[in-house]
């Protein structure tokens, strides 16, 4: 594995280019990597394809973008600054390769059903898809996704200066994973290449926070204190956003940092055999304080909040905090964009016990359809689109978070003047950041589970009961 260390500005970057040739060399070295391929490497996990040849094997010869010169391919997005800010790249990709590229947008609402419907029917009519991390742990194992590490260790697919060790650790392995029950992530196939991401932690209202002397709290007690100190709901003022609607998505933000900054799990594995831990002591204590601080210093409205009204309330100054995606509060420190523009800075929000900076992530990442007729071409376009060049242009429009430590100490730092604590904050959790949930592939139905609990929990329920009724319910779920 590639090891990083700090630039003289504090960055992470790579201690040495590491070109996709000496990944090979270190990984035991092919430098004729495309026979090694022919006998058969499986695409999927353990679907009706599983050990059928893996595309890669049959691209031989020197590495040329034009290879496939007059070919078209199609994919699937849904809108999203990072498909908005590679969306007048697309020609250039033409330019480079000669390959036409048509891509389909789906609102994000209906894009997981359609994509689902897509992949299992196994119609491959588009070749390239967006997709979030934990997606690969429902698409993966029927065999619906390609395989992509054959086709990174292809001396004749891949470009030498690909770099792909240059995506940041955390993001390579998140998107990583065997398909095994009780494997943890980072093994296996690589399901997706990361294309952006959201680390989470704290957006706050620096000029009330200096207005008044606000130190920055350092523990989750502290800053549940500070949060019921800001709070004002006369001026209808209150102290800290987080999500609350009865999604999966309420859970892995800020929820899911903070329980695993304050010790707790998911899940513990024994073999092949999970238990659900959302009832240990640790998460019982830690998730009763989280519930108790929507109620008293969060949204009054918390079981409907999703993001967008999270970092409206902090861009319209009702919110002092938000403890969300980085990526979603950035927006709001534009000029013109929200009334605290200018306002706003970040922290990474409060150490666990330990001074664990823990951090969960999202990244939307690109992915190929193992039913794809057109894999080289396929390959072409996401290699292009996670490579360093268009990563760096994109990175100057509307992208934010690139997933390549040379394109964050590069053009992203350039962004990043007008944005307090920004810098600071993603060099301060970015070697913790992860996906810290455990790999299972019930993930989206015992996720929203847990986030019904919450509901119930705010609503009266007793905590330590709740958590008890979810951990026995999930728990037979997971290992059905």
């Amino acid at each position: 594995m590639n090891e990083f260390t700090r630039s003289e500005s504090g960055l992470h970057v790579p201690k040495k280019k590491v070109t996709r040739r000496s990944m090979l060399a270190a990984m035991g070295g092919a430098a004729t990597v495309p026979m090694l391929y022919g006998c058969g490497v499986g695409t999927g996990g353990g679907g009706d394809d599983a050990g059928s040849a893996n595309g890669a094997g049959e691209v031989t010869g020197s590495f040329d973008w034009k290879a496939l010169k007059g070919e078209s391919i199609k994919i699937l997005q849904t809108p999203h600054p990072y498909q908005q800010a590679f969306q007048p790249l697309l020609k250039e990709f033409t330019e480079l390769t000669g390959i036409e590229v048509q891509a389909d947008l789906v609102a994000e609402a209906d894009y997981f059903t359609k994509l689902n419907t897509e992949l299992a029917g196994k119609t491959g009519a588009h070749d390239v898809f967006m997709t979030g991390a934990y997606f690969i742990w429902q698409y993966g194992p029927p065999g619906w996704m390609e395989d992509l590490k054959p086709w990174i260790e292809n001396s004749a697919a891949t470009s030498d200066e690909y770099d792909f060790e240059d995506i940041y650790e955390g993001l390579r392995t998140s998107t990583r994973w065997d398909f095994e029950k009780g494997s943890e992530l980072g093994t296996g196939g690589q399901w997706a290449i990361p294309w952006g991401f959201e680390t989470n932690v704290v957006a706050y209202n620096k000029k009330e926070f200096d207005a008044r002397g606000i130190a920055l709290p350092e523990t989750f007690d502290d800053f549940i204190q500070l949060a019921n100190d800001l709070t004002d709901r006369s001026q209808n003022r209150y102290g800290v956003a987080f999500r609350g609607s009865k999604s999966w998505a309420t859970i892995h933000p800020g929820f899911m940092t903070q329980f695993t900054r304050e010790g707790a799990k998911d899940y513990t594995a024994e073999g092949t055999t999970y238990t659900a831990a959302m009832n240990s002591d640790k998460a019982v204590d830690f998730t009763k304080k989280w519930v108790d601080l929507a109620k008293s210093a969060g949204p009054t409205s918390w079981t409907t909040y999703d993001y967008p009204q999270c970092t409206g309330d902090l861009g319209n100054g009702n919110a002092m905090m938000v403890y969300d995606a980085d990526s979603a509060t950035y927006p709001k420190q534009k000029a013109g964009a929200s009334a605290q523009a200018g306002n706003l800075a970040w922290y990474p929000g409060p150490a666990g016990p330990d001074g664990s900076y823990a951090t969960n992530l999202w990244t939307w990442s690109l992915a190929m359809n193992a039913a794809s007729k057109k894999k080289q071409a396929a390959w072409l376009f996401i290699q292009w689109a996670t490579g360093k060049e268009a990563m760096n242009k994109a990175t100057s429009s509307t992208f934010a978070d690139p997933v390549r430590a040379s394109v964050f100490d590069g053009s992203f730092k350039q962004t990043l003047g007008e944005f307090p604590g920004y810098l600071e904050t993603f060099e301060k959790v970015i070697d913790s950041t992860k996906i810290q949930f455990t790999p299972q592939t019930k993930f989206f139905e015992t996720t929203e589970d847990w986030a019904v609990a919450l509901q119930d929990i705010y609503s009266g329920a007793d905590a330590k009961s709740r958590l008890d009724e979810l951990a026995k319910a999930n728990t037979s779920k997971i290992n059905a």
